[in-house]
């Protein structure tokens, strides 16, 4: 057999931490580890390696010792083992217990078709009493479940954007315009011309255009070069994105390279432009945030501190937020060297940070399990959410409330964690709204539609959820063959991206 060697056990346990959401652990893991280095090639590792791996021996040692036993009988549910048990236990212990345990089924089964033959005939005459002679009429499923059978999106409704060769972590739709950009672990960012009209139309069968905007260089061919990170400025005429090998890129939008920002020496996470589009602001492991000159492609403004930044957000065309792995927010402003307001109160790294619609609030949300936020005349937080019981990937404000096109409609905030729920926040009034509880494992990315009255979310379950706000109540689904990373509503809201695996889908969002 051939030796699973340390450089790609190494590989593969990187993979498991960036697919889970561990981000800069995986960065931190990666650099010590030295695979940029490595010859292996990423794309002949399948996500979830490191699960499959650990299941496949998990199910390998059950099978052997169900195989092992003298009375097997395969047409029963063999399963009567836990993991923790495989690992603990000897194959004779085991065998014992599947015995023991097939012994206890068969003998409640018979008792069961005991008592079931004694019943089913008065039953049955009940029945047919009821119905006349229709005693046959099969009973009509009762959902009790506020979050079951909700309605799945046909696949006519769903269009897959394929060409990407491995995953896809970002996608963004541009503010004007049917263009929608997407960012891959394969090196290369691209922008898909969407058609109007469902998934079964003869627009959404002809192969999409699209452009592919490559990021490898001379300086990269040996570096990680995801991309990791994608904005459209306001206009939609401009694309950033961010990648490992610490650049941050301007396209325009049909796809041309416009300028190549090279100052950062550390993996970017977070590229953002201010509203006026002529800053673009990046934050990245390497302790730095700049603060560059979009025309000239020159750098405006570096600023350094003690620790790497996983977000970054404007507040206005001067002043900007940054979520820091030192579990501080620091607010700064062009032209001025240091902070000019500090946020302490988490005790993790910050994961997310976003101003709401009118500027006047701040939003983060950590590895802590807390959301917080944040206000310019507080020193201290204004609220600190607590309901959430796993770390927090991101939030999401509503589309909503003073500053917004939907002023007459309150203001509130989502979270999406690790403990597989999403939670809205009433802000005003500093408590839960709601817990939305149907997905299965970690919640990646949450969105509002552009009118607040729908959340998309996706989870590395394999489902994205598209939720009634006002009901709190799963209203459209959509089961896919691999986690979700990203999730994002278009301008009109008739339409919702998902990446995951290697595709992007579409999906035409119908009242």
């Amino acid at each position: 057999m051939a030796s699973l060697t340390s450089d790609l056990l190494n590989f593969i346990v990187f993979r498991y931490l960036q697919e889970s959401g561990f981000i800069h652990a995986a960065f931190s893991f990666g650099y010590e580890a030295g695979l940029n280095r490595s010859t292996i090639d990423d794309h002949l590792v399948p996500i979830n390696a490191l699960i499959k791996i650990v299941q496949k021996g998990l199910q390998y040692l059950e099978l052997e010792t169900n195989l092992s036993i003298d009375d097997t009988d395969m047409d029963e549910d063999f399963r009567f083992v836990e993991p923790f048990d495989l690992i603990t236990k000897s194959v004779s212990e085991l065998q014992q217990m599947i015995k023991e345990e097939k012994a206890k089924v068969r003998k409640d089964k018979a008792n069961a078709d005991n008592e079931l033959d004694h019943e089913r005939e008065p039953a049955r005459d009940s029945e047919k009493e009821k119905n006349g002679n229709d005693g046959d009429l099969e009973p009509m499923d009762i959902c009790t479940d506020s979050t079951s059978l909700p309605c799945e999106i046909s696949s006519c409704d769903v269009r897959a954007l394929e060409g990407h060769t491995s995953e896809v972590f970002v996608c963004a739709w541009s503010p004007e315009g049917s263009l929608l950009a997407s960012g891959s672990g394969d090196s290369t960012a691209r922008i898909w011309t969407i058609g109007d009209g469902s998934g079964n139309s003869t627009m959404q069968r002809m192969p999409p255009n699209v452009m592919v905007l490559n990021h490898l260089d001379s300086r990269a061919t040996e570096e990680n070069n995801d991309v990791t990170t994608l904005d459209w400025n306001r206009k939609g005429t401009l694309l950033a994105t961010g990648s490992y090998d610490g650049q941050a890129r301007i396209w325009t939008r049909a796809g041309s390279l416009l300028q190549t920002l090279n100052k950062h020496e550390g993996t970017i996470f977070s590229v953002k432009w201010n509203k006026k589009g002529d800053y673009l602001l990046s934050g990245s492991t390497d302790r730095t945030a700049v603060v560059w000159n979009v025309k000239s492609g020159e750098l405006k403004q570096q600023f350094s501190f003690n620790s790497g930044f996983l977000d970054v957000d404007w507040l206005d065309n001067n002043s900007f937020a940054i979520g820091s792995t030192d579990n501080k927010i620091y607010i700064c402003k062009v032209g001025v060297n240091q902070p000019v307001k500090r946020f302490s109160g988490h005790k993790n790294a910050i994961n997310a940070i976003k101003w709401d619609p009118s500027g006047s609030l701040l939003a983060s949300c950590s590895e802590d399990t807390t959301v917080k936020i944040w206000s310019m005349k507080r020193d201290v937080c204004l609220h600190n959410f607590r309901e959430h019981s796993k770390e927090i990937n991101t939030v999401k404000w509503s589309p909503t409330g003073a500053g917004t096109s939907n002023p007459n409609k309150k203001l509130l905030l989502a979270s999406a964690s690790f403990d597989s729920t999403v939670k809205l926040w009433d802000v005003e009034r500093g408590r839960l709204l709601h817990s939305l509880n149907g997905h299965r494992e970690v919640v990646y990315s949450v969105a509002f539609s552009p009118n607040g009255d729908y959340l998309a979310s996706g989870s590395l379950d394999k489902c994205m959820n598209i939720w009634s706000v006002k009901e709190a109540k799963i209203v459209k689904t959509y089961h896919s063959d691999g986690g979700i990373f990203n999730v994002c509503w278009n301008k009109e809201g008739n339409k919702v991206a998902a990446c995951f695996s290697n595709k992007v889908f579409v999906f035409d969002i119908r009242s």
